[in-house]
């Protein structure tokens, strides 16, 4: 089998709960912020989110999620423990199509989750306990699923654990040694601030050949408050930039031309959890079937419209039927 998608990133299972305004100052949270959590706040938090809906995610699982819900071949890296959150958590992702083999962890560290409260704007403050997916390390990385791959996708909170990092560089190394695309999404601007003389020299290296980010991450990859700076700045930095605006639709930067396109039109903004990784989907979905950058584009913001419209990261409603519909060749 030939993947159109390797993803790799941090295995979490989500847990949402709608909440007012009013719980994230009395829990002094920053809106629309990720922090990292340990096991004592996370059972802490956890007892006063009331009621919960539970389900797999971490950002490059919803993207290989999407792109296989695309009709796409996906496979996916990530660490899970052997306990029973990590048991579902494989069950899910293979339940959706993805080619999932990662071997469990079977001691240490439980199964990362994430508790992510929504305010009724749809905007999703993440507190995050990573406890397993630390653990993927370069010998998680399957050799042979990477070189069949067209493209190979990683989260730019990979940069977190040393390991991790070493995974990164390895499936990037051999993606490139059998003439395979390497992706990087920054993650958010927190990651950008933490790592972005390494982001800016893997890109200025060539080890990323296509970077995505929203506004926000790239005006912080280049520390500047100007959008067109900082595009004129990826434009020489990377062959190719998926750029995501929200309402305003998104861009595609390479160094011969941009591209952009409006957004979807959604009635009803539930849930903005996954807009980016589901874009990403229909992104890269896009370019290992050849689409051109417009069409690529187009179907990002359809895969992104979808997954806003409901609670959680993944689409509740097929997305390839979604995508036929409106004239895509998935």
């Amino acid at each position: 089998m030939t993947f159109s998608t390797l993803c790799i990133g941090n295995a979490i299972c989500d847990v949402f709960a709608h909440v007012e305004e009013d719980f994230l100052v009395r829990e002094n949270l920053i809106k629309g912020a990720m922090r990292l959590i340990d096991t004592d706040e996370a059972v802490r938090l956890y007892d006063k989110m009331g009621q919960t809906t539970r389900m797999s995610g971490g950002s490059a699982g919803n993207t290989a999620a999407g792109i296989a819900a695309l009709g796409g071949q996906s496979a996916y890296f990530g660490k899970v423990a052997a306990d029973e959150l990590g048991t579902a958590y494989r069950h899910d992702m293979r339940g959706t199509g993805v080619h999932f083999e990662t071997p469990a962890l079977a001691d240490g560290l439980p199964t990362a989750r994430s508790m992510i409260l929504i305010t009724p704007d749809g905007e999703r403050t993440m507190n995050t306990y990573l406890g397993a997916c630390t653990e993927l390390s370069p010998g998680d990385i399957d050799a042979d699923v990477v070189s069949r791959s067209a493209i190979t996708y990683m989260e730019g909170y990979l940069w977190d654990p040393p390991a991790a990092k070493d995974a990164f560089l390895k499936a990037a190394e051999i993606a490139h040694a059998h003439r395979r695309q390497v992706s990087l999404t920054l993650s958010d601007s927190f990651c950008v601030d933490r790592y972005r003389d390494e982001f800016l020299s893997m890109m200025r290296a060539g080890t990323i050949d296509l970077l995505f980010a929203n506004e926000h991450e790239l005006k912080a990859l280049y520390e500047t408050a100007d959008l067109d700076t900082a595009i004129a700045a990826v434009r020489e930095d990377c062959a190719l930039t998926a750029l995501t605006l929200g309402e305003k639709g998104a861009m595609a930067i390479s160094r011969g031309e941009t591209v952009h396109v409006a957004a979807e039109e959604v009635a009803d903004v539930v849930d903005l959890t996954g807009a980016g990784d589901l874009f990403a989907s229909g992104f890269l979905f896009g370019r290992s079937r050849e689409f051109d950058l417009t069409t690529s584009l187009e179907l990002g913001c359809l895969c992104a419209a979808q997954v806003i419209a409901h609670v959680g990261a993944r689409p509740e409603k097929p997305l390839k039927q979604a995508a036929l519909q409106q004239g895509f060749a998935v």
